[in-house]
């Protein structure tokens, strides 16, 4: 095994878990609880996020399938139309992805709930959503600052390329909310695996 791949290992798996000190488990909570509601009341929750954090948001948007709630992914045929008090979850750790704050503009408009994962809250999205929950990572437009901060202060190049810590830390963090949402909602494994595909594509 080379020692590339166990330094980028390592250097993922410590962002990860020091990330926890670093997230604010209030609008997690907060966060949470609007999706026990929405899993109450039936009401929808559509998943939104571009390039790698939409693989975020797609396995995310499954998860919450398994768990009994009507979640959706942008730009499915299947996605119904949002409706006032529906659930957006827009997934960007720039803040400033077009097609994902052009998303969480117009489900504003139809009196929907935004909820920002983010890295910067004082970006477009954060300050659109009604919620942000704040995911520590190292974004794609902050690459070149990164680089040269490195360089001042003589640290290696990154093993964690463009967004990648933001969108690992990301799937762990929404895991994590599904592991609390399976507590509140009274679910086990056994109940998500009903709901789990039974026709698959070889």
């Amino acid at each position: 095994m080379s020692e590339t791949f166990k330094a980028a290992f390592l250097e993922i798996a410590n962002f990860i878990l020091y990330s926890l000190n670093k997230l604010d488990l209030n609008s997690i909570g907060k966060f949470t609880d609007l999706l026990v509601s929405a899993y109450k009341e039936e009401r929808a929750v559509l998943v939104v996020g571009m390039g790698r954090s939409g693989l975020v948001a797609r396995g995310f948007a499954m998860r919450l399938r398994h768990l009994g709630i009507h979640s959706y992914v942008l730009g499915e045929t299947i996605t119904p139309p949002v409706d006032k008090d529906d659930i957006v979850v827009a997934i960007s750790g720039s803040g400033t992805t077009q097609i994902v704050v052009a998303a969480a503009e117009a489900a504003k408009k139809m009196g929907a709930v935004v909820v920002a994962i983010t890295t910067y809250p004082d970006s477009p999205l954060g300050k659109l959503a009604d919620i942000v929950v704040f995911v520590p990572g190292r974004t794609k437009v902050a690459v070149m600052d990164d680089y040269f901060a490195r360089q001042i202060l003589g640290l290696h190049e990154p093993l964690s390329p463009l967004g990648t810590l933001f969108e690992d830390t990301a799937m762990v963090v929404l895991d994590a909310v599904v592991a609390d949402l399976m507590r509140r909602l009274g679910k086990n494994e056994h109940d998500l695996a009903k709901r789990h595909a039974n026709i698959e594509v070889p």
